[in-house]
């Protein structure tokens, strides 16, 4: 039996949310992200923004100068997240398949729901309803017989829009959008395709699946299953998470190794507590670099499950010793990836007592729960939060 799988997507989250809060700002280029005279970046923008070029994870000094009139909000990731339980809560009245994607879109399965509450079409128009009429915004809908189908749906007739893939219909459905909107197609899969001739998914999907193994590799007959709007995975209520991060811009660009590692060592107890209070434990750290002219590296670790700080911190370390700073660096995050159970895995034979450290790490996590993240530090990090704020 065809699945009926909608993707909900909400339409320009926290700009919509902040003029839905401040009527002073409807009808206006709302810019939602870091102060427009510092170096952060774009979370989001109104419609009214988009029209002048402005974009998410655009440098914010970019968005001012493209769009001078626009409203600069900061984020409220506090009052979004509210909201966000809200919507999905209505999401949750209508089949108990739902997978969030984020904090403001959603996969729900309502495959054999129809006595209840009607076709996918109809689910899709009552819920974008419900969403009008509780909180006074709006979201897009795609339903198609599978999640990459719907998620394609969904994007095609913001905002507030409602598109519906029938089943047998998905590669006509597909053929004449460009190649960029299949998952896993970035700039160097584009180019490459492109150098084929080929920019449509229709043309992709025209190719031999066996000449795009060979020119794309394993991921070649993904490439070709998604442009026949093949798609097989379900639905997961309860997927965890791919990854947990956390990223700094700094005020000016920074050559200082020590105040770098700094940074990444805060980042890191950051993002070990956010294991814990998950229950994860992590086998990949990732370092993230973006230099002054906004190129951007990556770099891998990947050793034992571990929901530790320092050892996060440790791997982190090692991957930025080994990269030559040509540039002073703009931005730096850490992300950590690979998450099972933080029972998995085998524990170190070497170094510390690990079942000392886990208990200190937890006993750690209690304080800073009850009297804030800056309760506890490592001593390292004290020199820095000492250090003056240079002068703007």
């Amino acid at each position: 039996m065809a699945r009926t799988i909608l993707h909900v997507d909400m339409d320009a989250f926290y700009a919509s949310v902040e003029q839905r809060d401040r009527p002073e700002l409807r009808g206006r280029p709302v810019i939602v992200g870091a102060d427009p005279r510092g170096r952060g970046v774009v979370s989001a923008a109104s419609y009214e923004a988009r029209r002048f070029g402005v974009h998410s994870a655009m440098p914010i000094g970019r968005a001012a100068r493209l769009c001078p009139e626009g409203a600069f909000v900061p984020v409220d990731m506090d009052k979004y997240a509210a909201i966000s339980r809200q919507v999905m809560a209505i999401l949750a009245e209508f089949t108990p398949l739902l997978e969030p994607v984020s904090i403001d879109e959603a996969f729900l399965d309502v495959t054999g729901t129809e006595g209840l509450s009607g076709d996918g079409p109809t689910v899709a128009a009552t819920i974008k309803a419900r969403i009008a009429s509780s909180l006074a915004l709006t979201a897009s809908v795609g339903v198609a017989p599978n999640k990459f189908v719907a998620k394609v749906a969904s994007d095609l007739r913001k905002p507030d829009g409602l598109v519906v893939v029938r089943p047998g219909a998905e590669a006509d459905f597909l053929a004449a959008l460009p190649v960029s909107r299949l998952w896993g197609v970035g700039r160097v899969t584009a180019a490459g395709l492109e150098a084929m001739g080929v920019t449509t998914i229709g043309q992709l999907a025209a190719v031999p699946v066996a000449y795009l193994e060979a020119r794309f590799g394993s991921s070649g007959r993904g490439l070709h299953d998604l442009s026949r709007g093949l798609d097989d995975r379900p639905v997961e209520p309860f997927a965890p998470p791919k990854s947990m991060g956390a990223e700094e811009t700094f005020g000016r660009d920074h050559r200082d190794v020590e105040r770098l590692a700094a940074t990444l060592r805060e980042q890191a107890e950051r993002v070990a507590r956010e294991l814990r209070e998950g229950g994860y434990a992590a086998r990949c750290v990732t370092l993230k670099l973006r230099f002054a002219d906004f190129s951007t590296l990556t770099r891998r670790h990947t050793d034992d499950p571990t929901q530790d700080g320092l050892a996060i911190y440790r791997r982190a370390r090692a991957l930025l010793d080994r990269i030559p700073l040509r540039q002073a660096v703009r931005l730096i995050g850490l992300s950590a990836s690979g998450l099972g159970p933080a029972a998995a895995g085998q524990l170190s034979l070497l170094g510390p007592d690990p079942t000392r450290r886990e208990r200190l790490a937890r006993a750690m996590d209690r304080v800073t729960a009850r009297f804030g993240e800056d309760s506890l530090r490592p001593a390292s990090l004290l020199a820095r939060r000492r250090r003056p704020r240079p002068p703007e």
